[in-house]
Order: structure tokens, then C-alpha cells, then sequence
């Protein structure tokens, strides 16, 4: 068995080795058709497209995308070809919600907002949304949730977030088609309804908020600032939004390393279960020296109830602020990160 992997998905070299004859690691978004022609699986992450141009003709008999989101798979072509694909739902949710809630916290410090009394529209309650939810319950904010794919009385329609909400978070899929399409569902429309000035939260994929949309409504003054993780035209964000929004990251909120060893071990779960084969065991994440504070790499006993000595969100915006030509640089080679101490 032959396996061409994304050489960017990190801890699971050792264990996937263990399961093919062959086993070839590429930059994710310089594989070609010509690399996977003889290959049985195709492992991924969001920066290569599988679709009919990559895959037909080839061997390929699974598709696994080491990430929640799979918008970058034809799942259409692929199921009509008799491919087998497979993405890693809620893998790093925890991740995310980390990121969402010491952002929340960095918006108390330096906004001077209060989160007891302040409303958090929740847009999506899957496997991050719920999570989020559970975080903003934690820290005593008022929540609404908007999710019309899910059946719950105490859900609320988009245009009470519109109408209610002090911060607004996205936690959906990217989708095109269909009722409740995402693409741009916070477009220019969106921020003109909005009744209050909110903070908006995007984590989800940079397409579901119009960038050039929100840049108008921060100038205009109809949203207060913005913490954005994901971008339209990636990795190439828009300079200006950039240089505006509270904090810019380059999709990295679901990094810590606990996320991406759920990711390797549903990887290695599909694979395993696709060919017959014996699982090889548990990938662990690294254990994270307790003595160092991620913010500033100074050795000191981090507190278990400041969630921001263990991460903080405004290094990685610092980064990115500093050099945003560095967007694919920061992203693929991300330092350790842990959502608890071991």
C-alpha cells in the first residue's frame, strides 16, 4: 500500500509508516495528479483541492482530510468516482473554543468589556459552536444560538443575533448551495442590520464573513472591532482588515496540539478501517514544559485558572501583524501548544 500525506500534519509520521509499504510526504498544495497516480490513500489538509483534476485516473482509493472542514473536497466527483473521503469532525473543537475564550478574555483586559453582562451570539452549535456555548455559560455571558440545522426550542434566528448580540461568533461550514448556505452569510446586508455596534469572531471558514464587507462596517462604525483566524484569499489576507481587526491570526485556531493528535489518530482510525488493518496505537501530543509561559517564554509556574498564561492569542496576531507575507510560514511551522498541562 502506497500512502502521499500532507508532510505539514505533525506526530503522525512514526505510526502512519507503520501501516503502507510506501509512505511519501509532500507540501500540501503542491501535489499533483502525477503524485498520486499509484497511491491507495491521499492524506490532506484544506490546501489541497481533491477533486477531478488531481484524482481521476489514479489508484486512490481513500481520501482523508485531517481537518474539520472539508469544503476542499469534490464531494460530488469523489463519490461518483468510488472514492471513499473522510474528514475529522470535532477533531479540534477544544482547540477552537481555547482560542474563542481567551479571546473573550483579552477583549475584558484590553476592551474593558465586561462578560457578565455582555451577549454572545453563538452562529452554529456543532461540534466547536457547543463548545463555545459551554465556554460562554463558564464565564457568565448571556448566549444566544442560532442553528437552523438543529432542532432546539431555545435556539434563536439569525436576526435576533442581528439585533441582540454584543460579540458574534461563526462556527458553521463553508457552503455554496442550498437554504442555509454559508457563503457570505456576513455580508454587507448583515452588518447593516445589526442594531448594536458588536465584536465579531470568525473561526470558522474566511468566506462565510465578506472581508471587504467588514472592513466597510469597521470604518463605518457599525462593528466595534474584530478577531479574525480565517481569511478570504488565503493565504494571502486582505493588509488593511489585517492591520484593523483586535486580532489577526492565519488559521490557527485549532493548532494546539491536542487538536491535531485527534486529527492523527482519526486518520489512522479510517485507514485501519478502510483496509482490514490492525491499528498501530495511540498517537499522544507532546508534553508541554509547565514552567513556561507560552506569552513569554519566561519560566515561570503557569496558573491553572489563567487560561491566558497557557495561550494567548495575541502572539500569534503579533506574528502575523508583523509580517503577513509569513501567513503559510507561521501556520506550517507552529510552535507547541497545549490545551492543558499534562
Amino acid at each position: 500500500m502506497k500512502i502521499v500525506i500532507d508532510d505539514k500534519i505533525p506526530y503522525i509520521r512514526e505510526t502512519i509508516c507503520r501501516l503502507a509499504d510506501e509512505t511519501v510526504f509532500l507540501g500540501g498544495s503542491t501535489i499533483t495528479a502525477d503524485d498520486v497516480r499509484d497511491a491507495d490513500v491521499l492524506v490532506v489538509r484544506t490546501r489541497t483541492h481533491c477533486n477531478r483534476q488531481l484524482l481521476e485516473g489514479s489508484k486512490v482509493q481513500l481520501v482523508v482530510t485531517a481537518t474539520i472542514g472539508y469544503d476542499h473536497i469534490d464531494i460530488q466527483w469523489l463519490e461518483h468516482a468510488g472514492i471513499r473521503w473522510t474528514n475529522c469532525p470535532g477533531c479540534n473543537s477544544g482547540s477552537v473554543a481555547q482560542y474563542v475564550e481567551c479571546a473573550l478574555l483579552l477583549l475584558e483586559q484590553q476592551k474593558g468589556l465586561d462578560l457578565q453582562h455582555t451577549t454572545i451570539g453563538i452562529v452554529g452549535c456543532g461540534h466547536v459552536g457547543s463548545k463555545v456555548k459551554a465556554v460562554a455559560e463558564r464565564l457568565g455571558m448571556q448566549v444566544l444560538v442560532c442553528d437552523p440545522l438543529l432542532t432546539n426550542p431555545s435556539f434563536v434566528s439569525l436576526d435576533v443575533i442581528e439585533h441582540e448580540s454584543d460579540i458574534i461568533t461563526f462556527h458553521v461550514p463553508l457552503t455554496r448551495e442550498g437554504r442555509y448556505a454559508t457563503w457570505h452569510m456576513a455580508d454587507e446586508g448583515f452588518f447593516h442590520r445589526l442594531s448594536r455596534v458588536p465584536y465579531i469572531i470568525n473561526t470558522s471558514r474566511g468566506e462565510v464573513v465578506d472581508n471587504q464587507a467588514l472592513l466597510a462596517a469597521l470604518k463605518e462604525g457599525r462593528v466595534r472591532d474584530a478577531v479574525i483566524d480565517v481569511w478570504e484569499n488565503e493565504p494571502h489576507p486582505n493588509a488593511e482588515l489585517l492591520d484593523r481587526v483586535f486580532i489577526g491570526t492565519p488559521h490557527i485556531a485549532g493548532y494546539s496540539a491536542d487538536g491535531k493528535t485527534n486529527a492523527d489518530n482519526m486518520v489512522i482510525d479510517a485507514i485501519c478501517q478502510q483496509f482490514g488493518l490492525e491499528n498501530p496505537g495511540l498517537i499522544v501530543p507532546p508534553a508541554l514544559d509547565y514552567r513556561v509561559d507560552s506569552s513569554t517564554n519566561r519560566n515561570v509556574v503557569l496558573p491553572s485558572s489563567d487560561p491566558l498564561a497557557l495561550y494567548n492569542p495575541m502572539d500569534d496576531s503579533k506574528k502575523l501583524k508583523a509580517d503577513a507575507s509569513q501567513f503559510e510560514q507561521l501556520r506550517n511551522n507552529y510552535p507547541l501548544r497545549r490545551e492543558k498541562i499534562d
